[in-house]
């Protein structure tokens, strides 16, 4: 019987085994997590059924509350207290302690807690959607969407190749240390401090946590005051899931406030993760700087979206209104500028206008609306602003959607879907981050004018590039200056999470998610030890020693007289291009080691 037959037995034998592991259900724990509060059919009390409106023309930062509203019905929420620098910081003290404890635990534990809170996600994706829907305005497909899968996908990422990214990684020694062997060790940070935006507020919080907490750092985020409500419930949901592992207390922990509050975090912690303006991203390195606390910093974004005369227009165009309509607009990475091919400029422009015109804005939880709510208050006023500048400038309005019934209160928190045509980059709808349904579409004849108006950009998070042709597509993505492309879709690199997320230039530096994104939470530490050890150690060669005499129990300086020589003779033996030189040069080397008495000369090459 050949040899290679019980191999192939056992390989099948093995699979057999596997897939059979695969059917039995991994025996975790559900949690229970206080919802009462929460819930929006939930009874109201007296302090939260009214109407709240904010006062316009000021921030809340001169008060001591934080106080929370839904954007689509201006319901008041409740209030959470703006944390003093000293409260911070004492938090972060205990997260530090609670810290030390959890860096040592395993890594079975720490996917324990992952597969917890998967469960919980996905037995209640309909709270967490509501919630984040109250909170944000947004529809509950976008909340599903943006919250709930770009989070179960970055779980069982890391169920699945966390621990292996986090293990000690081997590395070649080199020629002049063969008998050495090297490693990079991943090891956690301490705490890490994280401000985070209102856009995705579920998400927001478990993406820089998930990476913390598996790779052994407590952390600390500081949530946006215009979704304070949602990710404090949020929070509860991880301190169901740590308590359930055996984690200890303060481990992770939420705060709230306005900017004196995240000035204290960026100044305590070990690391800082900022999601948010470019503005207030300079503030954070500045800051930061004061420590040397090192930053990773996701900043905002203008998306160049490229269609070439060769793409499926009528594909192209659904994907354009969804790349512009999620979450109304405000999104990190969504679609701002369309860069369409004359040859079917007018016929996309058609396409897309069937599609908008049908689109409804409205309340997400009171009735059947395409698109919810403008999240910050006075923000509709800054859309319309940049409508007018580019109609001012020449540009046309191609089609509006719809609003559905609108509570009076709440009308200023909407903004119609728009698409504007005949734009250019005189416009600031093609210069200014927007964050909100405007799509600005803009035609060009070639792929070295599209790339050039692509890159005309301070921003530069991300592009998506729709081609028949993929090489074509790839060849164009490939010279635009971002952190991340998509060819022929829009948005799909997120839901890879290997992948690492972050831009250049004015979309900040630092990556998230993906390998990168995990080993940036840890102490990246070179370890360098003997192959051999004991029988070969490092010696320092006899002729770069310096003597020593025991009678006179001093050095004596200079070194060998022909140390110069021996470097020169090692140097080349390791790393000339030429084997016969090498060789060559080893024979000198050798003789330096064995014949200390006798001059070794060696002819210097010319230069």
């Amino acid at each position: 019987m050949p040899f290679w037959w019980p191999l192939i037995v056992l390989a099948f034998a093995y699979a057999i085994c596997r897939f059979l592991l695969m059917l039995i259900p991994p025996n975790v724990p559900s949690i229970d997590v206080d919802a009462s509060d929460v819930l929006a059919h939930g009874k109201d009390t007296e302090e939260n059924s009214f109407i709240y409106i904010p006062p316009r023309g000021r921030s809340q930062q001169s008060d001591k509350k934080v106080q929370c509203y839904e954007p689509a019905t201006m319901k008041y929420l409740g209030y959470f207290p703006a944390l003093s620098p000293t409260e911070v910081k004492e938090r972060v003290t205990l997260s530090r302690k609670a810290q030390k404890t959890w860096a040592q635990s395993s890594f079975k534990v720490r996917r324990q807690f992952l597969r917890i809170l998967l469960k919980y996600i996905i037995e209640h994706q309909e709270l967490i959607c509501e919630v984040s829907s109250r909170d944000t305005g947004k529809t509950m497909v976008d909340a599903s969407l943006g919250e709930i899968m770009t989070t179960c996908e970055k779980i069982t990422w890391l169920l699945s190749e966390g621990e292996r990214w986090l293990k000690p990684e081997n590395r070649s020694s080199g020629r002049a240390m063969l008998h050495k062997v090297s490693r990079v060790e991943f090891h956690p940070l301490g705490v890490i401090g994280a401000i985070v935006p209102w856009n995705y507020p579920f998400h927001n919080i478990f993406n820089p946590m998930l990476a913390a907490v598996f790779s052994g750092n407590g952390i600390v985020i500081k949530v946006s005051e215009h979704a304070s409500w949602s990710g404090c419930f949020y929070f509860r949901i991880i301190q169901a899931a740590l308590a359930a592992v055996g984690a200890p207390e303060n481990l992770v922990d939420v705060i709230t406030g306005f900017a004196e509050t995240g000035e204290a975090l960026v100044s305590s912690v070990d690391k800082m993760i900022f999601v948010g303006s470019t503005a207030v991203g300079k503030m954070i390195m500045r800051n930061a700087a004061e420590t040397l606390t090192p930053v990773t910093l996701e900043l905002g974004g203008k998306d160049a979206f490229i269609i070439c005369e060769d793409a499926d227009v009528s594909h192209v165009a659904q994907v354009a209104v969804r790349g512009t309509l999620q979450s109304s607009g405000q999104n990190c990475a969504g679609a701002e500028r369309f860069y369409v091919h004359k040859d079917i400029y007018t016929s996309f422009i058609s396409q897309v206008t069937k599609i908008v015109k049908s689109v409804s804005a409205g309340p997400p939880l009171t009735g059947r609306y395409d698109m919810g709510a403008i999240c910050l208050q006075e923000h509709s006023e800054t859309l319309q602003s940049l409508v007018n500048d580019a109609l001012d400038k020449g540009a046309e309005i191609a089609v509006r959607g719809s609003f559905g019934h609108l509570g009076e209160d709440a009308v200023d928190q909407y903004f119609p879907p728009t698409v504007l045509v005949n734009v250019n980059h005189n416009m600031k709808i093609m210069k200014e981050e927007a964050f909100g349904p405007i799509m600005p579409i803009m035609q060009f004849c070639t792929d070295e004018e599209v790339i050039k108006l692509a890159n005309d950009s301070r921003y530069a998070l991300g592009c998506a590039v729709f081609s028949g042709s993929k090489h074509r597509a790839k060849q164009i993505a490939s010279q635009i200056q971002c952190g991340v492309a998509a060819i022929n879709d829009f948005a799909s690199n997120y839901m890879c999470q290997s992948l690492p997320f972050g831009g250049v230039k004015d979309s900040g530096f630092g990556r998230f998610a993906g390998i990168e994104g995990l080993r940036a939470c840890c102490l990246v530490k070179s370890v360098v030890e003997d192959r051999f050890w004991p029988l070969i150690k490092t010696k320092i060669p006899k002729p770069i020693q310096a003597s020593f005499s025991l009678a006179k129990n001093k050095k004596i300086y200079p070194v060998a007289e022909n140390a110069f020589e021996f470097q020169e003779a090692l140097v080349e033996t390791l790393y000339g291009l030429n084997i016969w030189d090498r060789l060559r040069s080893l024979i000198d080397v050798l003789k330096f080691l064995t014949d200390q008495s006798s001059h070794v000369s060696r002819s210097r090459k010319s230069h």
